[in-house]
């Protein structure tokens, strides 16, 4: 027999389920690892940057029964099959099944790899089709890329392990740390939230006439015997350009324009009708399925992967870490006739699309994300609710990319005024629906209406909407729009940004307004500090430089060591720098609009280990505190009457609680009986 060794249990589960056949005998034992195993100790640096920076890797010790049963098992069965996820933390886990089995000797910074009795095989699926052909077909241990992982564990480890320690000598805070890529994620935030401060804010107004016609016709007033009122603005931020726009229009012109508007005459004078085809967007790259999810769903990137893996661990979507566009052919052949049965000949591509990968170090040996089974439209397994929607998004996403654009036709409408006033409005009609029948009904059915219009016919204007605006700056980041900013920036990988934003938040150096970040007080600090004292580290360029570096190292075209020199010599230089400067980091504190009951002083926002917090600003003569509580509007506690507040439990599930605790306990898992309004939208912190 051969022992088959993964990372998880579901995935283990999944590969008996289809090893349990007839056709493979019983020949194969599943055993999962359940992640990392062997890893460098968390009590010190573990890397020895003297010597060639190599790595003190240790069993964690919740694993060594697991490492124990594993050499069992490797003794009892004649060959081992590595079979983990694809990428490099998978290869990484492969290398040390590997090393502890005893088939690689460490000699670092190579390895000597003992190829008898060990076989590696990829997938990029858990179907018996892919595993079949990966069992007929198996490779070597890709050390390139075990390699690749390697350095970066080091460089995060070098990173945080060398400046961290500068951090709690500045601040006194010894839960802080700084972080290679986490930083510059950080620093995005921080500088939008300056630029935004800084943005100039200038009030306009916009009009719009409301005509009678058969279809209602809002337009917007565009220009002035041929001179546009619209003028756009161009400003440079920390990641690139902003271009917004504005009107000429101020409060006295609008008056003005309103009132020659309702004594004047109007009639279309241009309908300008234009075909378009419209073509359906990429299948999903981790990035893209991590926005759409944002922005669909609301699920955070980490909810997002979580749920992605357990869909792939059971066979239902392909990995789900990947960059590249490229859909397999056997795929987009199967979706070819699927799309003619169930839709129609006409909904069917004469042959397969394909995408151009825009990353520029996309791997093209991988596939984009899609569903294993083009017929599975609904999985048959038992998914939890959140798991459906996001197989459904990727779904629907990978049949779209095979199915005939969509036409549609866009009617430009213009009117004229006697006096020079011109109107702009735009019509869209379905022509014929194509890919957006599967990926966009609601749109499809929202245009389907055909509109006419008629040239040099006379119109009346029934009244004009005046609209006050502001100059809008820059949006704060979201998560899709981090990671979408990060991703083009060539920071980080499609295996990190989950982890990369998960961190900032929980480490309280910026935190959500609604779905936005804002910088926290602490976090611009840390940002501004690292960014100006470590100038080369933690800029735009240099992470990405790096990523690349990586890259190399994991195409075999760049060594290990030579890579963490040229990054360690600077930052050597910089860390010297900074031993005898005694310096302390200031934190300029929030204050809130109340009172210490104790002393009087004024209470401020600040930042603990275990998250944000309010204090009175004389601390440590006065040690009151106030925890930061969501307070649900509407719901009191049925005991004494406090307030409920929201809590979670240590496995994160949320509950409603007494705002008096300890001295209350009262708790509840639902909001039994909801005020007029619904408890998502009464939540609030004070």
């Amino acid at each position: 027999m051969s022992l088959i060794i993964v990372e998880s249990p579901t995935k283990a589960r999944t590969f008996n389920r289809i090893l349990k056949s007839k056709k493979w005998g019983g020949d194969y034992y599943v055993f999962a690892t359940i992640g990392h195993f062997r890893d460098l100790p968390s009590e010190q640096i573990s890397v020895d940057v003297d010597h060639k920076f190599a790595p003190n890797y240790e069993i964690m010790d919740k694993k060594k029964n697991m490492v124990a049963k594993l050499k069992e098992l490797a003794k009892e069965h004649k060959k081992i099959i590595l079979a983990t996820d694809l990428d490099r933390e998978g290869e990484s886990i492969s290398y040390h099944v590997a090393y502890i089995l005893g088939h690689i000797k460490e000699n670092w910074p190579e390895f000597t790899l003992k190829k008898r009795g060990l076989e590696r095989i990829i997938f990029h699926e858990i179907t018996p089709k892919a595993l079949e052909e990966a069992l007929a077909n198996p490779q070597e241990l890709r050390i390139d890329l075990v390699k690749a992982q390697q350095a970066r564990r080091i460089l995060d480890r070098v990173v945080g392990y060398k400046i961290s320690p500068i951090l709690w000598k500045k601040t006194g805070r010894q839960w802080l740390s700084a972080g290679r890529v986490q930083t510059v994620a950080l620093r995005l935030i921080v500088e939008r939230e300056k630029e935004i401060a800084k943005f100039p804010k200038e009030e306009y107004y916009q009009l719009f006439g409301n005509f009678e016609h058969v279809e209602k016709l809002h337009a917007k007033l565009v220009s002035f015997k041929g001179d546009p009122y619209e003028v756009n603005k161009t400003i440079t931020l920390f990641d690139g350009e902003y271009t917004y726009s504005k009107t000429t229009i101020d409060k006295t012109q609008s008056d003005k324009i309103q009132s020659e508007l309702n004594s004047d005459s109007f009639k279309i004078t241009q309908v300008a009708e234009e075909v378009l085809n419209r073509y359906p967007p990429p299948p999903y790259t981790t990035s893209l399925l991590q926005q759409d999810a944002f922005h669909k769903l609301g699920y955070p990137s980490k909810l997002t992967m979580r749920l992605a893996q357990s869909l792939y661990e059971k066979g239902l979507i392909t990995y789900h870490r990947t960059d590249s566009f490229n859909l397999s052919t056997r795929f987009v052949f199967d979706a070819m006739a699927f799309i003619k049965k169930k839709y129609g000949p006409e909904y069917a591509l004469a042959k397969p699309r394909g995408y151009k990968t825009r990353s520029r170090n996309a791997q093209e040996a991988h596939e984009a994300i899609r569903p294993t089974r083009v017929d599975r439209t609904k999985p048959d397994k038992k998914l939890s609710t959140q798991e459906k929607k996001v197989y459904d998004l990727v779904y629907a996403r990978a049949l779209a990319t095979q199915m005939k654009e969509a036409q549609v036709k866009q009617t430009k409408v213009q009117i004229s005024s006697k006096k020079g006033y011109e109107f702009e409005a735009v019509f869209v009609q379905v022509l014929f629906d194509g890919f957006m029948k599967v990926l966009m009904p609601q749109y499809v059915e929202k245009n389907k209406k055909k509109i006419k219009f008629a040239k040099t016919q006379t119109i009346k204007l029934q009244n004009v909407d005046i609209e006050q605006k502001e100059t809008r700056p820059p949006y704060r980041y979201n998560e899709a729009t981090l990671i979408r900013t990060l991703e083009a920036k060539g920071i980080g990988r499609p295996s990190t940004y989950a982890s990369i934003i998960s961190l900032i938040v929980d480490k309280n150096y910026v935190e959500k307004e609604y779905r936005y970040f804002k910088s926290t007080p602490l976090g611009t600090a840390i940002s501004d500090y690292l960014s100006s004292v470590f100038p080369n580290i933690f800029d735009l360029a240099f992470t990405a430089n790096m990523e690349d570096s990586l890259d190399e190292i994991a195409l075999g075209k760049k060594k290990l060591v030579p890579t963490l020199e040229d990054f360690y010599k600077p930052l050597k230089i910089i860390l010297n720098a900074q031993k005898d400067d005694n310096l302390k980091l200031e934190i300029v504190e929030e204050q809130l609009d109340e009172k210490c009951p104790l002393d009087g002083g004024a209470v401020v926002v600040r930042f603990g280990k275990y998250g944000k917090f309010f204090a009175c600003s004389n601390y440590p003569k006065c040690k009151y505190v106030k925890p930061n509580l969501r307070y649900v509007k509407g719901y009191q506690c049925p005991l004494d009457n406090g307030r409920l507040v929201v809590r979670y439990s240590k496995k994160g599930k949320r509950f409603y609680g007494c705002e008096n605790y300890p001295k209350c306990k009262h708790v509840q898992w639902a909001l039994n009986i909801p005020p007029k309004n619904s408890a998502k939208e009464n939540m609030v912190t004070k």
